[in-house]
C-alpha cells in the first residue's frame, strides 16, 4: 500500500503540469486504446522431458491503454518514443490485462498483467527526476528479463517447476544533478517485489540503493564511481545484505572512440543460515576488466569489455574464470540488429528458485528488416550455458545448455489494425536428464487500436 501511495503521488506531481495546461480534447489525444487477440500453440507447457510433457492451445484476449505526453505520428498513429531536450516533463504509460484460456488444461486459465511507466520532470537544466515502474503477472516457466539493461529476448536463469502465476513489480525513482556538460551525480532506488502462487517457489523483496558520480577532468579523461546497497528479504531463505563498489577510468581518443579500465567488487552476506531451509554461504567477488567503445557510424556502434573474476566463499573453494561483455548494435532505416556476448557469472536471488551465484555464458542475436513499408520480418537466436550451485541437487552441480531460434513477421493491415506471427524452438541439454526439454511455440495475434 505504501508503494502504491508513492506511485500515485509521483504520477500526480509529474502529470499535474500537463493536466493544468491542456484542455480535454488535447488530453484525450494523448490516450490510445487497443485490444489484442492471440492464439498460441505450445508443445511443452512446463518445459519438462518429452516423456511427461503437456501441450495446449492458449487463447488470450488483452485490452490495453497507452498514455503519452508525446505527440502521435500522423502516419502510424503511434506515440513518438524519443523525448527532446526541450521537453521539461513527460509520461509514457502502457498497461494491458490478458484473459488467458487453455483449450485442454482449464485449471491453468488465469488473468495476466503487463504494465510499464516512464515519467520524468526537469526542475531546471541541471536537476531532473525520473520514475520507472513495470508490473507483470504471468505463468511463464522462464521469466523474461525486463530490467533496464536487458536486451529483447533475454531471460532470467531461474525457472519454475510448472505453470503457476507469479507477479513482479519493479518500482524505481531516481534523481540526477548535472554540474557540468558530462559531470553527473545521481541517486537511484529500486524496489523489486516478487510473489508466486507456489509451494516450492519463494516470495522475495529487494531494496536497492545506488548512488553514482561521473566526473570529467577534461575532454579526454574521466572517472566514474558507483556504490550499491542490496537488502534482500526472502520468504524462507536467509535474508541478504549486499554491497557493490565500482570504479572506472575512461580515456577518450575522439568523440567516436574511448577505452576504459574498471574494477568491480561484490560482497554478499546472509543472515544466520540456521533460519533457512537452504543454507547460504557468504562470498566476495573481485572483477578487474578493460574495455573499448567505438562508433563506426551514427547507426553502428560496439562495446567490448573483458577481464577476470574471482568468487571467494567463506567455505569451499574459490570459483574463477574469464569475464566478457560484447555488444554490437546497428539501427538503420530498414535494418536493425543486435549481437550480445556475455560470460563469467550472473546472480539470481529474486525469482522463483533464487539460484544465487551462477557461472554463465550467453550469446544473443536479433535482426529486424523492413521488407515493405507496412511489413517487418525478424530472426533471432540464442545460446546459454549455466552452471548452478550444487545445493540445488544435493551435491551435483546442474549444467544447462539452452539454445533457441525463431522468427517473426508483422503487417500493418490498416492504420488501426496490425497482425503478427511468431514461431520459435527451444531446447535444453543438461547433465541431469530430468532437466532436459524441447519446446515449439507459434503465436498469431491481431491488434486493433483507436
Amino acid at each position: 500500500m505504501n508503494r502504491m501511495k508513492c506511485l500515485v503521488l509521483g504520477l500526480f506531481l509529474i502529470l499535474c503540469p500537463a493536466i493544468v495546461h491542456a484542455d480535454s480534447e488535447e488530453l484525450l489525444s494523448h490516450f490510445k486504446a487497443y485490444i489484442t487477440a492471440q492464439e498460441e500453440y505450445n508443445s511443452n507447457l512446463d518445459l519438462t522431458p518429452n516423456r511427461i510433457k503437456r501441450y495446449d492451445y492458449i487463447t488470450t484476449i488483452s485490452p490495453g491503454i497507452k498514455f503519452s505526453t508525446a505527440p502521435k505520428s500522423p502516419v502510424t498513429g503511434e506515440f513518438r518514443t524519443t523525448p527532446t531536450a526541450e521537453e521539461k516533463y513527460g509520461v509514457d504509460l502502457d498497461f494491458r490485462v490478458g484473459f488467458n484460456f487453455y483449450a485442454k488444461e482449464h485449471d491453468d486459465n488465469y488473468i495476466s498483467l503487463h504494465g510499464t511507466l516512464n515519467a520524468w520532470y526537469a526542475v531546471n537544466p541541471r536537476l531532473s527526476f525520473r520514475l520507472r515502474d513495470y508490473i507483470i503477472r504471468s505463468d511463464e516457466i522462464r521469466e523474461a528479463d525486463y530490467s533496464s539493461s536487458a536486451l529483447e529476448g533475454q531471460y532470467l536463469v531461474s525457472r519454475t517447476g510448472k505453470r503457476e502465476p507469479y507477479i513482479r513489480n519493479v518500482f524505481g525513482p531516481s534523481v540526477q544533478y548535472r554540474f557540468g556538460r558530462e559531470n553527473v551525480i545521481a541517486l537511484n532506488y529500486v524496489n523489486n517485489l516478487y510473489e508466486i502462487q507456489s509451494r516450492t517457489g519463494e516470495d522475495s523483496m529487494e531494496n536497492f540503493i545506488n548512488p553514482s558520480i561521473a566526473y570529467w577532468f577534461n575532454i579526454r579523461n574521466g572517472v566514474s564511481f558507483q556504490y550499491g546497497l542490496t537488502l534482500g528479504h526472502f520468504q524462507r531463505s536467509p535474508d541478504l545484505t549486499g554491497h557493490m563498489a565500482m570504479g572506472r577510468y575512461t580515456y577518450r581518443f575522439n568523440p567516436r572512440t574511448s577505452v576504459f579500465a574498471e574494477y568491480n567488487q561484490l560482497w554478499r552476506i546472509f543472515d544466520d543460515p540456521s533460519l533457512g531451509e537452504d543454507p547460504s554461504i557468504d562470498y566476495m567477488v573481485y572483477r578487474p576488466s578493460i574495455g573499448i567503445e567505438h562508433a563506426f557510424s551514427s547507426t553502428l556502434s560496439t562495446r567490448i569489455q573483458g577481464g577476470y573474476y574471482w568468487a571467494d566463499p567463506d567455505r569451499g573453494s574459490t570459483v574463477d574464470g574469464p569475464f566478457y561483455d560484447v555488444l554490437v548494435t546497428q539501427r538503420a532505416q530498414k535494418t536493425t540488429y543486435t549481437l550480445s556476448l556475455q560470460g563469467g557469472y550472473t546472480e539470481d536471488y529474486f525469482s522463483a528458485d533464487n539460484e544465487g551465484f551462477t557461472q554463465y555464458h550467453r550469446a544473443l542475436g536479433r535482426v529486424t528488416y523492413q521488407l515493405f513499408r507496412k511489413m517487418n520480418i525478424g530472426l533471432f537466436g540464442s545460446y546459454e550455458w549455466a552452471k548452478y550451485p550444487a545445493t540445488l541437487t544435493l551435491g551435483k552441480k546442474p549444467i544447462d545448455q539452452i539454445w533457441a531460434i525463431g522468427g517473426n513477421a508483422s503487417y500493418q493491415i490498416l492504420r488501426w489494425l496490425k497482425a503478427s506471427l511468431d514461431v520459435s524452438h527451444r531446447e535444453n541439454r543438461s547433465n541431469l536428464s530430468d532437466r532436459d526439454y524441447s519446446e515449439y511455440r507459434a503465436m498469431f495475434r491481431v491488434t486493433a487500436s483507436y
